[in-house]
């Protein structure tokens, strides 16, 4: 089992409403926390919340070339016990007409920022860490109308699945985490199309739960079906 009490945890994505309820709940756990989000007044409210377990926050756009680095400076000269990877962005619309400026940014955001950042931070991570990142269903099952939002997923999960294997040596667990649709409103936001009629999703709540309970165990891989 994982102690997360005492344990400092960087999260990424923080300010978006998945984000948000794992920080809560790391922070229930007793966690201290880096804060990282795009958006700084969100940030800061968010560390007004949870108050003292917040011990840094940094924001920074993982879409920027200056992103990564940003956020892997605000945790230099501290211990860092655990990364957690929820940011992300989502577009709708037939693969043929996904333009330039979307696909750049679906997989910078989702992808690419996450590699970078892993990069400069994976070799200072502790024995006993672990990094948790969270992926998407259509990681398992991509989805028409959504073909380039599904790709940056499944190369999320997939370099997830060889990260785990490089990082067993050094003692770091990779947990990779695929919760179906989920209530977060990110649907509403895209940053290209319009999202198709979906289902009810599930409680960002019980998911945050689900993904914190994942990380105290040890676990490695927690499919849709989990949920």
């Amino acid at each position: 089992m994982v102690e997360l009490s005492g344990s400092h945890v960087l999260v990424v994505g923080a300010t978006g409403v998945l984000g948000a309820e794992l920080s809560r709940q790391l922070a229930a756990q007793g966690a201290e926390l880096t804060l990282s989000g795009r958006s700084r007044e969100k940030l800061s409210k968010l560390a007004d919340e949870l108050g003292d377990a917040v011990v840094g926050q940094v924001a920074a756009d993982l879409g920027k070339p200056s992103g990564p680095a940003d956020i892997a400076a605000a945790v230099y000269g501290r211990e860092l016990n655990g990364v957690v990877f929820a940011s992300g962005v989502v577009a709708f619309g037939p693969a043929v007409e996904v333009d330039d400026d979307t696909l750049d940014e679906l997989m910078l955001v989702n992808l690419l920022g996450y590699m970078r950042l892993m990069r400069d931070v994976a070799p200072r991570l502790p024995r006993d860490s672990f990094v948790a990142q969270i992926s998407a269903v259509v990681a398992e099952s991509p989805t028409a109308g959504m073909a380039a939002y599904s790709a940056s997923k499944a190369g999320l999960s997939a370099y997830g699945a060889a990260l785990t294997l490089e990082l067993r040596r050094q003692g770091v667990r990779v947990l990779d985490a695929r919760p179906p649709h989920t209530e977060t409103g990110l649907a509403a936001r895209p940053i290209a199309g319009e999202a198709p009629r979906l289902p009810q999703g599930k409680d960002p709540v019980a998911v945050a739960g689900r993904i914190v309970a994942a990380i105290r165990e040890g676990e490695r891989d927690l499919p849709s079906s989990s949920f």
